[in-house]
């Protein structure tokens, strides 16, 4: 595929704004709907919420179906969209040296849960080699989703609310005060981890999709 990228001709913001509203709704109804305990398995409220079907998570990659789709319409697609998919594969390999730290931390070493946001932070930049222009719109969405989680998990924690944005995963230290469990639950994994997981997911779904994007304009315009 050859396809050039170019730094103007999209707006980040205008292109983020509608997806970060449908986040922040999603959000929103989340919290509303763990605090009135609605059913578990749209909102579960155990720590993480893992499997919960309304989330956030699930966006990233159809978001980065979505940016990707606009930025090769508008000409800043990327010069290869294999390269793309490669290097969002080769930032899961920071992502497992973070997760093997992590394991090894078990909450107890701070010095290995610095070690592994550090990898992490890492893989969260390197889907930049493969997609530049999708790479900073996936970036900004990151943030634009996950700070309105970071002060929610402000008060979540705080109030003790009992949902999936302040309960504690298995094994946290129970005695630990408020400004280490909020940093360890709540600012660095969405500050860092669900960043990465955006660019990299976004990223990878993104290029999968501009495969196809290309080629669908090229019958275009030999028709």
């Amino acid at each position: 595929m050859s396809s050039n990228e170019s730094n103007s001709g999209v707006s980040v913001a205008s292109l983020i704004f509608v997806p970060a509203v449908i986040t922040l709704a999603i959000t929103v109804l989340r919290l509303f709907g763990e605090l009135q305990h609605w059913s578990r398995t749209f909102f579960n409220p155990t720590a993480g919420g893992g499997g919960a079907i309304l989330g956030i998570t699930w966006l990233a990659p159809l978001f980065g179906i979505y940016f990707a789709i606009k930025l090769v319409h508008a000409g800043e697609g990327p010069k290869s969209a294999g390269l793309g998919i490669l290097w969002s594969l080769l930032a899961l390999v920071p992502v497992v040296a973070g997760g093997y730290c992590f394991n090894r931390a078990q909450f107890q070493s701070p010095g290995l849960i610095a070690l592994a946001f550090a990898f992490i932070a890492v893989a969260a930049l390197v889907p930049a080699m493969g997609w530049r222009s999708l790479f900073k719109v996936l970036l900004a969405y990151a943030y634009a989703a996950r700070v309105p989680v970071v002060i929610l998990m402000f008060f979540a924690i705080q109030g003790n609310w009992g949902t999936h944005y302040d309960v504690t995963p298995p094994g946290f230290p129970a005695d630990v005060g408020f400004w280490t469990k909020y940093l360890y639950i709540g600012f660095l994994p969405q500050m860092i981890m669900w960043i990465a997981f955006t660019t990299i997911m976004g990223t990878l779904f993104g290029s999968v999709a501009a495969i196809f994007a290309s080629q669908r304009g090229r019958v275009a315009q030999t028709a």
